[in-house]
């Protein structure tokens, strides 16, 4: 069956756009207002977009406070989500008032970064300090701007804990990210495979 968007909206009970593109990675943003205010959110539309150099970008459904305070001060870092800190990310996603702090309501510890200023999740496995490179409102077919935003950083700096360091490789299944699907529901890296590229393939 191939669907429109609103045939989509009708015919099923939801939108399954969030389920087929997935799992996506969660960014987890920690941006600092102008006055010193910390905010803490994860984002699903978020992925990296450039090896060389590092470059990463999320997109937010509104402008939201991580937007406006990485437009004032042009830095962020983005801590990896991991099943161990699930239920604590997802707490960092309740619309708190602007400038209250999400790590003090997920009960999270914040720890200083060395290249920009938001700090990182303490608790997390690998973190990237990033500069901001732009921010962009989205538009449609129509040329009508949407009420997103879409932010692009370059990493200025890499945090990784070492006890997560193989044979100079990050162990990624060891770390257990989780990324989003649809709806409710969420995935967990916990195995990896691997697939040999064609001659010119790419680098790994």
């Amino acid at each position: 069956m191939i669907y429109t968007n609103t045939q989509a909206e009708l015919k099923l009970p939801h939108d399954p756009f969030k389920a087929i593109v997935a799992p996506r990675p969660i960014g987890w943003i920690t941006a600092l207002s102008a006055k010193g205010e910390t905010n803490l959110s994860p984002y699903s539309f978020f992925n990296a977009v450039s090896a060389h150099p590092h470059i990463v970008m999320f997109s937010s459904e509104t402008k939201k406070d991580a937007v406006t305070f990485i437009e004032e001060t042009g830095e962020f870092t983005c801590s990896l989500a991991t099943k161990p800190l699930a239920e604590q990310m997802s707490l960092t996603s309740a619309p708190l008032p602007r400038g209250e702090n999400e790590y003090l309501h997920a009960g999270l510890e914040m720890a200083t970064s060395r290249y920009v200023k938001p700090p990182r999740v303490a608790a997390s496995p690998a973190a990237l300090e990033c500069k901001l490179l732009a921010i962009q409102q989205l538009v449609d077919l129509n040329g009508s701007t949407l009420p997103r935003w879409m932010v692009m950083g370059q990493v200025v700096g890499m945090f990784i804990d070492d006890r997560y360091i193989r044979d100079g490789r990050f162990d990624t299944a060891g770390a257990n990210p989780i990324a989003r699907c649809g709806y409710q529901d969420y995935a967990e890296v916990d195995s990896l495979f691997s697939i040999q590229r064609p001659a010119g393939g790419g680098n790994p």
